[in-house]
Formats: C-alpha cells, structure tokens, sequence
C-alpha cells in the first residue's frame, strides 16, 4: 500500500491519540504531508514527533486548537495556507470527537450540546471552510467524516453521541451531491468497536460480550480504520462518493 497518497497536502483533526493518530500515521507513511489538529498540544506534538521519525520524507505540523469554534477553524485554515505556500487541502479527515454518555432523562442540555458541537458542527465548518478553498483554488480534494455504527443503530445512554454521528451521514451524502461538480469527494466511515483510550474505560466483562456480537469475533485495531481513511484520501477511490463503509468486523451489518 505504499506511497497511495505520495505528494498529498491535508490535515486531521483528532490527530493527538487514539483513531486519529493512527491516520495521520498511515497517511505519513503512504507519502502524504500531514497537519495534525487537536485540542490537546501535547498529543497534537507527540503524533507530529511520531510521524517526522517514521517518515522523514513528508512536513508535519501540529494546529492546537478547538475546532467546534469558527475563529479558530478559520485560524486553522489560514495556519494550513501559510505552510503550504497558499495550496488548498487534497484531503481533509474529520476524526475528533467526544462523548458525554448519560440517559436521555438524566441528560442536561450541556452534555448534548457538547456533542453535537465537536461531533457535528465541527465537521460542517471544517467541510465548508476547506471546500471553499479548493473551489477557489479550482483543485480537486476528499474529504473524510467520522460517523459511528451507532450512528445506524443508537445505542443506550448515547442519544447525543448517536444523534450527532446519524448526522455526519446525513450531512455527508448532502455534502457530497453539493461537491461533486467541483471534484471534491465526500465520504463517511462508520468504525465499530476499536482498541482506543476511550474504549480502554470500558469494562472487560461489557468488551467480552460486544465481542461476541462481532462476526470476525474480537475488536478493531485504530490501523485497520486508518487503512480505509488512507483508500479514501487516494485517488484509488476517484468514483466513490456519498458512500458510508462500516469497519465493523461486521457488527450490527
């Protein structure tokens, strides 16, 4: 799979840990020059560290910022500008997000709102700041949104984080047949259970029994969504638009 996006400029937003990391990772090693986005400086300046000693060849940069925020997604895109000469992204991978789990009789509307801006309204303005960009720059670009499987299936004590990843599909498929004329392709990957800090929290016993719901019978690995991410950022992927692919080991299919 070497070299899938050799001499590609883009960025990922949740690139400190996690999934995220994994991306920037895989991009870095298939060729790619990759501007890692976070909340969080110093899992944002570990991953950059990360990919300059794996892949020497490539400019890595770290943003440190909020991007549920408009100012700073527009500081975002001007840092992303300025690094690499006024080119637009040839791909942009929205994989930060968040959860606030609670019942839907005990949950404030904080906890909601939370969600839905990091999960949601982060992935709009990021799609839309950096679309305009490539239209203007008349460059072509795919862009990647994070959704969940429980995005298609909701899941108990996750009606914000269910209701903020059903619609990341959504606005994906709209997204898409927006873009499409300008050769900006738009994708979502809905990933199942994956080896994360944020699943680490969950309790043997409750990971046991999920995984004997999975047909291929354990958990994923965060590289295994990245492989997919690195397929959608190429131009192996040049016909598909609009689409969801579930990286699930086949949960809940």
């Amino acid at each position: 799979m070497a070299n899938l996006v050799a001499g590609k400029i883009g960025l990922v937003t949740g690139g400190g840990s996690g999934i995220g990391r994994a991306i920037c990772q895989t991009l870095a090693r298939n060729g790619a020059s990759v501007v890692v986005v976070d909340v969080q400086k110093d899992g944002a300046q570990e991953t950059v560290e990360l990919l300059k000693k794996e892949s020497p060849q490539g400019t890595f940069t770290s943003f440190v910022g909020d991007v549920s925020k408009r100012e700073q997604v527009e500081s975002l895109k001007d840092f992303f500008v300025q690094q690499f000469n006024g080119n637009p992204a040839n791909f942009l991978v929205n994989s930060a997000g968040i959860t606030r789990d609670g019942f839907l009789v005990k949950m404030n509307d904080q906890m909601f709102e939370d969600v839905i801006n990091v999960n949601l309204k982060a992935i709009y303005m990021l799609n839309q700041t950096f679309a305009k960009l490539a239209i203007e720059k008349e460059k072509p670009a795919s862009f990647v949104n994070l959704s969940s499987i429980v995005g298609k299936t909701g899941n108990i004590g996750q009606t914000n984080y269910a209701a903020s990843k059903a619609g990341v599909i959504g606005f994906t498929k709209s997204a898409a047949r927006e873009l499409a004329r300008y050769n900006i392709r738009v994708n979502s990957i809905l990933p199942g259970f994956v080896k994360t800090p944020m699943t680490q929290k969950v309790p043997d016993k409750v990971l046991n029994a999920i995984c004997q719901k999975i047909p291929i019978g354990r958990m994923g690995n965060p590289e295994e969504i990245a492989h997919v991410v690195t397929f959608l950022c190429s131009d192996l992927s040049s016909y598909v638009t609009g689409a969801q692919i579930e990286v699930t080991g086949g949960l809940d299919m």
